[in-house]
């Protein structure tokens, strides 16, 4: 379970743009999220964040080159709405498919996962729930928060998905003019005021989800608790009390992944979020790269190593000797 901060962030400025070669680490370059991302498509990543903060809202864009299993925690109070670029490859929300008309939504101080796919882009909005219902207030919009927070997938109107998208891409551009922080905030809280207009809540339809997503959470803790133990099938299918078939097509519907790629993805990202910490700290000590992958559950050498640089590109002693991956 990943922590939380204790309070909403107290920002203002101008765009800031960061840049990470490292799945991880872009994860970290989001202010005041808390969050852990595995890459689980082959190859070198990249991924840049351009933000804009204001005092109780945040709006960004994202772009990560390589596909992600990604677990997501925003600040408390808050809610957070996440809309993907036009035309976008499938993405999954606690392992509901994001439809070109609907869009992410979750509150803040609350686990979430999301799948995405290489090449993604993301613009974000963060907003603190008072800034928001003072807002909707002023301009006479009853927000129902329950809804709002309670399904993760919102539908919207096409037009207003365009209109909203072609605002933020300039108010988050790099040679944005002048305007003044208070009345590009204005912008954004009535953009977002028109989104929740229109929106229309987007649940699981079937019940069978729910099951699935049940099977897949049992697992999931099972195996995070076991990183380092020769977890089978069979143990995950006695752990959630389910059918071999029942657990492959769970994990496949919800991560789109089987249980076995799941974990060892898992595994190897355990072992390069070991060795970038490494790297990055200011330490004489060696490290023994087999003792790192042992750890994780790698006993076969040879077949980690492998395992690794077609997952990540690089060898695992590349990785440990990188200094600007970040």
């Amino acid at each position: 379970m990943l922590t939380t901060n204790p309070i909403a962030p107290n920002w203002s400025g101008k765009v800031r743009v960061s840049e990470a070669y490292d799945a991880d680490l872009h994860a970290s370059n989001l202010t005041d999220w808390q969050q852990e991302y595995d890459q689980t498509s082959r190859g070198n990543f990249y991924g840049s964040i351009v933000e804009l903060p204001f005092d109780g809202l945040q709006v960004f864009r994202e772009h990560t080159s390589q596909a992600l299993q990604q677990k997501c925690v925003v600040w408390p109070d808050s809610v957070w709405l996440g809309i993907p670029f036009e035309a976008q490859k499938v993405s999954r929300i606690n392992g509901l498919t994001i439809h070109p008309n609907t869009i992410m939504c979750r509150p803040g101080d609350c686990e979430f996962q999301l799948s995405t796919p290489e090449e993604y882009d993301l613009f974000g909005l963060v907003v603190d729930q008072g800034v928001l219902m003072k807002v909707a207030d002023i301009h006479g919009l009853d927000l129902n928060w329950k809804e709002l927070t309670e399904h993760g997938r919102l539908g919207v109107p096409n037009k207003t998905l365009e209109e909203v998208r072609f605002l933020l891409q300039r108010l988050l551009s790099v040679e944005q003019n002048e305007t003044p922080s208070r009345l590009q905030k204005d912008v954004v809280l009535m953009a977002l005021l028109e989104v929740l207009k229109v929106e229309t809540p987007q649940p699981a339809r079937t019940q069978s989800y729910h099951n699935r997503k049940k099977v897949v959470d049992c697992a999931r803790s099972f195996l995070d608790q076991h990183m380092d133990a020769p977890v089978t099938v069979t143990q995950l299918c006695e752990v959630a009390n389910v059918s071999r078939r029942t657990l492959q097509y769970s994990f496949e519907s919800i991560l789109g992944m089987s249980p076995i790629q799941y974990l060892r993805l898992s595994r190897l990202n355990g072992v390069r979020r070991d060795l970038v910490k490494t790297s990055l700290a200011s330490t004489t000590q060696r490290v023994n790269i087999s003792q790192v992958a042992a750890q994780w559950g790698f006993w076969h050498l040879s077949q980690f190593a492998k395992d690794y640089k077609q997952l990540f590109g690089e060898q695992p002693s590349q990785t440990l000797n990188w200094r600007h991956i970040s």
